[in-house]
């Protein structure tokens, strides 16, 4: 898979026992290439270790629809800004037999008439949390309650704020898309106006 980031913190070497492990996770979890993102964690080792043992936990939720929070991920990268985590969530995607067609729809999904109700209340939640300022509102959060049940809303909240997160480091320290997924069709999600 060829990366065409342009690092703007650069490229750590991964070494030693830690690059090994690292080596090894990701022969099972990236298609067998080692993420861009982790050349740059390499640098600080504490940090790239809370980051992956926290995301290792994240993939275990399974209160949220996994459809759900694929979409909301999706979107959530696209108004960053970050390819990576387009590419990477539409690579996910496929691997786990979602619906590829809708998530190629995701930025477009005002407009676009795919996508039920509910599936327009999380794409509206996943956009106003990743706007500066939030723009999510009382009555966003009372029908999503209401829909999904507590549970899955802070489930979904926090896939929002971790995409978010893992987003905006790749966007900031350069890393772009890596080519996990050789055919993606997703346009890129745009900001909204609100």
């Amino acid at each position: 898979m060829p990366s065409t980031s342009t690092f703007r913190i650069p490229k750590a070497e991964i070494t030693g026992l830690y690059g090994m492990v690292l080596r090894q996770v990701s022969k099972r979890m990236f298609a067998g290439e080692i993420p861009d993102s982790m050349y740059v964690y390499f640098h600080n080792r504490p940090v790239l270790r809370a980051v992956t043992s926290f995301s290792m936990k994240a993939q275990r939720w399974h209160t949220l629809d996994r459809q759900l929070a694929s979409y909301a991920q999706v979107l959530t990268a696209g108004v960053v800004g970050c390819s990576w985590c387009v590419d990477y969530g539409y690579y996910l995607a496929q691997h786990d037999g979602l619906d590829l067609a809708k998530l190629r729809e995701v930025g477009r999904w005002r407009e676009s008439a795919v996508f039920t109700p509910v599936e327009r209340a999380v794409l509206e939640y996943a956009d106003a949390m990743t706007q500066t300022p939030l723009t999510v509102t009382d009555e966003m959060v009372a029908g999503l309650v209401e829909s999904l049940g507590a549970p899955a809303v802070v489930e979904l909240t926090q896939v929002v704020a971790l995409e978010n997160m893992y987003a905006r480091f790749n966007h900031a320290a350069g890393v772009s898309s890596q080519g996990f997924s050789d055919t993606c069709e997703i346009p890129q999600p745009v900001a909204s106006s609100s």
